[in-house]
C-alpha cells in the first residue's frame, strides 16, 4: 500500500509516511521535513515508538503545560503544530538547512510489525534507517541523531553498529545500561516499564487505528491505516515489564540490548540531568566515559528532562554541535569545554561552569562516617558498637551532617558502605541524599520526572552485592548481578551502594542527610498535584519498586538492622569540590 504523500506547507517540503524497506521485507514509515528545492542537506533522524503523528500538546498535556511555563520562548519561536514528544521541531531546524526524519519504530504508529522495545531487531532497523537517510537525493550523506529518552537511549546501541552515514550523536538524557538504569536498580525491579509501556507505547501501537488519535496536521490516524482487534494487538507486542520481571540476573536478554561502547567512534554530545534519578542521569555519565569517540562532550543541567532540550540554552548547544559536525560550519563548537556543568544550589539556581574531565580531577573524596550515637555523618570516625533496626515499611533512619558553617559543594558520583542484616535471606536497601534548610525543612528539586526530588538516590538488593573489582571504583561500585548471594538471617553483610551522580552547593546553615530506607523515597507522603499528571508524583515519579512478585512481603517487608563496630564503620563517600 502506497501511503506516502508529499506537500509544501509552512516553508517546508514534507513527505508523509515515506517508506523505508527493511531487510526482512517490513516497510517502516517516516515523515521527512526538509527545505524546499533540490538541495542536499544534513539529516537529523530519530527512531522510536511514540507515534510521529501524535501532537505533543494533546498527547502530553502535563508536560506541555510545564514546557510553556519553563520555556516561554517556545510560544513565540514556532507555531508548535509539528511538535512531537521528545523530538526536534522541524519548524526550527528546517529553516537552518536540515532535513528532519521521524521514523515510527517497528510495530508503533504508522509502522507495522511486532513491538519489542530496545531489541536487537530495533537496533538493526535503526541502522538501516540511518543508511537510508544518508543515501536519499535530498541528503548530503551526513546523518545525526538527536532526541530525548527513548530517542536517546537507542543511539548508544545503533552507534556501536557503525552505520556508514552516521556522523554525530546528541544523546539527551538517555540511559546507556539496560539492566542497571532501566530495568533493575541495584537488582531491584523498577516499576517504570509497567507504567510507561501501556501508557505511552501500547496506546499508539500500530493497529490501534480508528480507536486512536489523529494527526493535528494531516487528519490521518497516527496509529496506522488499519484497525486491528485487541487479540491481534496483543500478539504484536512483547511486554518489557514482564521481560524484566522474568530476568532477574544479567543474562543474554540484557547483554543483547547493551552496546559495545568501544565501537562508538562518532562525535558525541551526552547531556544528563541532575534530577534524573531512576533513568535520566547515570547513563549519560557512564556512556560518555565508556564511548570510544575521540571527540566527545558532557553537559549536565536541571529541571524536567524535556525543558532544556527545547530551551534556547539547550537547543543552542545542539545547533552549534550539529552545525560543526554535519555542516562543517564555524559554529564556535571548537571552543566548547569538554565538560559543562550547571552547578545546582537550592531554589533551582544553577551556575554554568566549564570543566575538563569527569569526575573532576580536584575532587576531595571524603568519607563521612555514620555516627549512631549522635545520628550524624561527619568526617571524624566515632568509636561505636551498636545496632540500629528499622521497619522497611517506614521512613527508615536519617543521619545528618553538622550544620554547615560555610558553603560546601558536592559534585560527582557518590557511594556508601554499610553493614546490614535482615530477618530473612534478603533485603532491599534504598538510600536517599536529602538537603535540609536551617528550619529543618527538606529542600527538594525539580527532577526529570517529578517536581520534588532529593539530591540523590541509590538502591541495592543485598543478594546482588557481589562486585567486580576490575570495574569498581571507590566512588562507583560495579555490581555484576550474575550470582545469587543470599543472606543468613540476622547476620550482617558488607554492602557497597552506588548513588547516582549529583551536584549541590550546601549553603552555610544547611544540613545534608543520608536516609537509609527499605522502600522508595517520598518527599512528604503527598502527591505534588501536577495538572494532567500521568502518574502520582511523591518524589520519584514513575520510578517505584513495588512489584510484589519481585519484592514479596515475607522477604522484604520486615525489619533490617544497621551494624556498627571497630570492624564495621559505615560511611558515605562524598565528592567535595574545593573552590577554584
Amino acid at each position: 500500500m502506497d501511503l506516502m504523500k508529499s506537500e509544501i506547507r509552512d516553508g517546508m517540503q514534507i513527505d508523509w509516511d515515506a517508506p523505508i524497506l527493511m531487510k526482512d521485507g517490513t516497510v517502516l514509515r517516516a515523515d521527512v521535513f526538509r527545505p524546499i528545492g533540490e538541495g542536499k542537506h544534513p539529516v537529523i533522524i530519530t527512531y522510536g515508538p511514540y507515534a510521529k503523528g501524535l501532537d505533543f500538546r494533546t498527547g502530553y498535556k502535563s508536560q506541555w503545560t510545564r514546557l510553556e511555563e519553563a520555556v516561554p520562548e517556545i510560544l513565540t519561536d514556532t507555531s508548535n503544530k509539528y511538535q512531537n514528544w521528545e523530538l526536534v521541531d522541524p519548524e526550527v531546524w528546517v529553516p537552518d538547512g536540515y532535513a528532519c526524519v521521524r521514523v515510527d519504530s517497528r510495530g508503533a504508529g504508522r509502522s507495522p510489525g511486532v513491538i519489542d522495545c530496545w531489541s536487537p531487531l530495533e537496533t538493526e532497523d535503526f541502522h538501516e534507517c540511518i543508511e537510508w537517510a544518508g543515501t536519499q537525493n535530498w541528503s548530503n550523506g551526513k546523518v545525526g541523531v538527536n532526541g530525548i529518552s527513548y530517542y536517546a537511549m537507542n543511539q548508544w546501541t545503533v552507534a556501536a553498529t557503525k552505520p556508514k552515514h552516521l556522523a554525530a550523536l546528541c544523546i539527551w538524557e538517555g540511559s546507556s545500561d539496560f539492566y542497571r538504569e532501566l530495568c533493575r536498580h541495584g537488582g531491584i525491579l523498577s516499576d517504570f516499564l509497567g507504567d510507561w509501556f501501556p501508557r505511552q507505547v501500547v496506546s499508539v501501537q500500530h493497529g490501534v487505528g480508528d480507536r486512536g488519535a489523529r494527526s493535528f496536521v494531516t487528519g490521518d490516524t497516527v496509529c496506522g491505516p488499519e484497525t486491528l482487534s485487541a487479540e491481534e494487538l496483543t500478539a504484536n507486542r512483547a511486554d518489557p515489564d514482564m521481560q524484566a520481571l522474568n530476568h532477574e540476573w544479567m543474562d543474554e536478554f540484557y547483554v543483547s540490548r547493551s552496546p559495545d561502547f568501544s565501537k562508538i567512534d562518532v562525535p558525541l554530545l551526552s547531556a544528563a540531568n541532575w534530577g534524573g534519578q531512576g533513568l535520566h542521569t547515570r547513563g549519560n555519565f557512564e556512556g560518555y566515559l565508556a564511548a570510544g569517540s575521540s571527540q566527545k562532550w558532557l553537559e549536565v543541567h536541571g529541571d524536567t528532562h524535556f525543558t532544556h532540550f527545547y530551551s534556547r540554552y539547550g537547543a543552542g548547544l545542539q545547533r552549534q554541535f550539529f552545525a560543526h559536525f554535519l555542516k562543517g560550519e564555524n559554529s564556535g563548537w571548537d571552543k566548547q569545554p569538554k565538560v559543562s556543568l550547571n552547578i545546582r544550589s537550592p531554589g533551582e539556581k544553577f551556575e554554568l561552569r566549564a570543566e575538563n574531565e569527569w569526575p573532576l580531577a580536584r575532587t576531595q573524596w571524603t568519607p563521612y562516617y555514620l555516627d549512631p550515637a549522635a545520628m550524624q555523618i561527619n568526617p571524624v570516625v566515632q568509636a561505636a558498637t551498636a545496632q540500629m533496626s528499622f521497619d522497611t515499611q517506614g521512613d527508615g533512619i536519617t543521619f545528618l551532617t553538622p550544620v554547615q558553617t560555610q558553603d560546601v559543594e558536592i559534585t560527582g558520583p557518590v557511594a556508601a558502605k554499610i553493614w546490614l542484616s535482615s530477618e530473612t535471606n534478603d533485603a532491599d536497601i534504598f538510600l536517599a541524599l536529602r538537603l535540609y534548610d536551617p528550619t529543618g525543612k527538606e529542600v527538594a528539586f525539580i527532577g526529570s520526572n517529578d517536581p520534588r526530588t532529593p539530591i540523590g538516590l541509590g538502591w541495592l538488593r543485598a543478594s546482588h552485592r557481589k562486585t567486580d573489582p576490575n570495574k569498581s571504583k571507590p566512588y562507583r561500585p560495579w555490581h555484576t548481578h550474575d550470582e545469587d548471594w543470599p543472606l543468613t538471617p540476622n547476620q550482617p553483610v558488607e554492602l557497597d551502594v552506588e548513588i547516582w551522580p549529583t551536584s549541590i552547593v550546601i549553603p552555610a546553615g544547611y544540613q545534608l542527610g543520608l536516609n537509609v530506607r527499605g522502600k522508595d523515597y517520598e518527599y512528604d507522603g503527598t502527591d505534588a498535584g501536577v495538572a494532567h499528571a500521568p502518574y502520582p508524583m511523591k518524589g520519584v515519579g514513575p520510578f517505584l519498586h513495588r512489584n510484589p512478585k519481585d519484592r514479596p512481603a515475607d522477604i522484604f517487608g520486615g525489619v533490617n538492622t544497621l551494624h556498627f563496630s571497630n570492624e564495621m564503620k559505615p560511611y558515605l563517600l562524598l565528592p567535595v569540590i574545593p573552590k577554584k
